[in-house]
């Protein structure tokens, strides 16, 4: 039987910035909406989902990331406010900015999404937007509770635009457990980092 494990591609955060970024949950959290928020050992900034995979196919995917990202320098980022997708109004999905240096993420994450294709994966249909997740809306939250949410989004004060490195680009397994995902690193890429 082919075993599958649920894998995405993602940048880890330094200590600070989750910091920061649980201090803007806790001033979300005062309305007490019903949100399932992202705990801090689970943040991270996601360059590519892939879902269930074949592990023999592991390999090969470690392989064509690290390739492809080989001539990619560590990249510098920033928090950047604070939002909701689709938007404020009808928030699902609330997230914290990132800032600095987009362009050199965005080259980063379209490597990655050569070397996935290149690999059988279906191409990502929505344009990448980097975002770090605060947490996701429940079902059950009326829309009432969705205004009120993007109410108090909009009166945020935006998190303090605090910097960190992008030094490595790791491949995660995600377990689906009921008290929470637990993501363990399989392979990780190494940029370069600037003398």
């Amino acid at each position: 039987m082919n075993q599958t494990d649920r894998l995405f591609i993602a940048a880890e955060l330094p200590l600070n910035i989750k910091a920061e970024l649980v201090g803007a949950q806790t001033r979300l959290r005062q309305g007490k909406p019903p949100v399932t928020w992202v705990a801090p050992e689970s943040m991270h900034l996601t360059l590519r989902f892939l879902g269930e995979t074949s592990t023999a196919l592991i390999p090969d995917l470690t392989r064509a990331i690290q390739a492809r990202l080989a001539q990619h320098g560590a990249i510098r980022l920033r928090l950047s406010g604070t939002g909701a997708f689709p938007n404020e109004r009808r928030p699902t999905v609330v997230w914290a900015g990132v800032g600095g240096e987009i362009a050199a993420l965005a080259g980063a994450q379209t490597a990655i999404e050569a070397a996935v294709v290149g690999l059988g994966f279906a191409p990502e249909i929505k344009p990448f937007r980097a975002h770090l997740t605060l947490g996701r809306m429940r079902r059950e939250a009326s829309p009432e509770q969705q205004q009120r949410l993007g109410d108090t989004i909009r009166s945020l004060p935006p998190p303090t635009a605090l910097e960190w490195t992008v030094e490595q680009i790791v491949l995660f397994r995600s377990e689906l457990r009921r008290d929470g995902p637990v993501y363990t690193k399989i392979a990780d890429c190494r940029l370069q980092i600037a003398d």
